[in-house]
């Protein structure tokens, strides 16, 4: 069963019925057919279709939104910029695609030497909670543009952010049944991965359940992109901005209410400001307002589900009976919603959850180095490998020292985000592959070598 529940109160907004197997086998053959229509569009009409579906999401830009803020209890001022930047993605390869699918020259002893990029076939998307539409779209649009089709298996939780942008890609012209939703258990996803028309499977989620897809991926030899969520480190050297440091921090940290990727995670401060970086994410962090998604003033909504906010507040009990020490919150807030107190956890260190393991909620964790290089070591001291970032006001020298960070991204006094026009995705257990530029485009392709005597 695929249920959407109001974080917010707890109560069950609608309720899907999982698609038996032979009806997700049925919808994998109608999109390997349609998709075998759209590989001979021309890339011209590909960029229309991107066209429509940006002007689809954008027209229905409040109305998605809401099922956002009802589905996951995103914050509306928060849903309303996930539409939007769907919508920028699709103007992006609207303008681009094309040109990254043009064949690369290559200077050999033939004729005529060049590599081309027919589109690998099928695209299986395994899609979280935490964006609902962005994690789809930012898959789904270069997949599509590269001329594959896409099957969607949405989180159980959030199916109706999915079936709306099924009917908006439908309503954009592309080829019909070429982008369809799976209401799928998770026990039928190995005859899906095994069809043969299944070329490549992308999913977003947990590190264990990128295990067991890979594994599954692998089993029928298809190739895989992997995103797997992270601890990034956010540290602050000695000559950083402070208050700058500190607003991008708890700005990005408690965004979606903490429920992101590559959120700041663990930050790592040195002795000269910690004193000042403590004190001001504290102020910061206190004056944020806990309450409805949906009302102007509320700084952070509900999580989203009670279970993530169980998981959570475990992590925090575990984390000060090791000894780290609440600055603030700490707890579930009392009530029906699944809300968490905004917190600050201070000495955090290695060997607590707090500082080993992927914190998906409103915790900041702070961790102080004895030293910069210690602080380095620090932020290299995580299986994760997704981003982080370095604070400093010699910004050549950050850079130098961020080259030695084992991540997949990087950001030098700003926090790391994702953006069309670069790759997204990480090393170690953050996972493998990329989304986004002509990187993550060419993910879902089958190059082509072609020798002309």
């Amino acid at each position: 069963m695929f249920t959407s529940r109001d974080p917010s109160s707890g109560a069950i907004i609608q309720s899907f019925r999982s698609h038996s197997l032979t009806r997700v086998m049925r919808i994998v053959d109608r999109v390997a057919a349609a998709q075998v229509r759209w590989a001979a569009t021309a890339p011209s009409e590909r960029s229309a279709c991107l066209v429509r579906l940006a002007g689809g999401l954008r027209a229905q830009r409040h109305a998605l939104a809401s099922t956002l803020t009802d589905e996951m209890g995103k914050r509306t001022a928060e849903a309303l910029g996930e539409i939007d930047k769907c919508a920028l993605v699709c103007d992006f390869y609207a303008v681009h695609g094309q040109a990254f699918l043009e064949p690369e020259r290559v200077a050999t002893d033939a004729g005529e030497g060049y590599v081309e990029y027919p589109p690998a076939g099928v695209v299986l998307a395994v899609m979280p909670w935490n964006f609902p539409l962005w994690q789809i779209v930012r898959c789904a649009v270069p997949a599509l543009v590269a001329g594959n089709g896409v099957l969607v298996k949405p989180a159980a939780s959030t199916p109706a952010s999915a079936l709306m942008l099924e009917s908006l890609v439908a309503a954009a012209g592309f080829s019909p049944d070429l982008l369809r939703v799976i209401l799928a258990d998770e026990r039928n996803l190995e005859p899906v991965i095994a069809h043969p028309a299944v070329a490549v499977v992308s999913l977003t989620g947990s590190e264990r359940a990128g295990r067991e897809v890979a594994q599954l991926a692998g089993r029928y030899l298809r190739r895989t992109v992997l995103e797997l969520g992270g601890s990034d480190a956010f540290v602050v050297l000695a000559d950083a901005d402070v208050p700058a440091a500190v607003e991008a921090a708890v700005s990005a940290r408690f965004l979606n209410c903490g429920q992101s990727c590559i959120a700041p995670k663990r930050l790592i401060v040195v002795p000269e400001v910690a004193d000042a970086f403590i004190e001001g994410a504290r102020r910061a962090i206190a004056d944020l307002r806990t309450g409805d998604p949906r009302a102007t003033e509320t700084g952070l909504g509900p999580m989203a589900s009670r279970e993530a906010r169980t998981r959570l507040h475990q992590q925090v009990r575990a984390s000060v009976a090791a000894g780290a020490r609440v600055l603030l919150g700490g707890k579930p807030l009392p009530g029906v919603g699944a809300y968490y107190a905004p917190t600050l956890l201070d000495r955090v260190t290695p060997g607590m959850p707090a500082f080993d393991d992927e914190v998906f909620g409103p915790v900041a964790c702070v961790t102080s180095a004895v030293s910069e290089s210690h602080a380095l070591q620090l932020a290299a001291a995580t299986r994760y490998g997704l981003g982080a970032s370095v604070w400093s006001a010699d910004v050549e020298r950050a850079q130098r020292l961020a080259r030695f960070m084992p991540v997949g991204m990087v950001a030098v006094n700003a926090t790391v985000r994702s953006d069309p026009r670069m790759p997204f995705g990480g090393v170690r257990a953050s996972g493998y592959g990329r989304e986004l530029s002509y990187h993550g485009l060419r993910e879902f392709t089958a190059p082509r070598s072609v020798w002309v005597r």
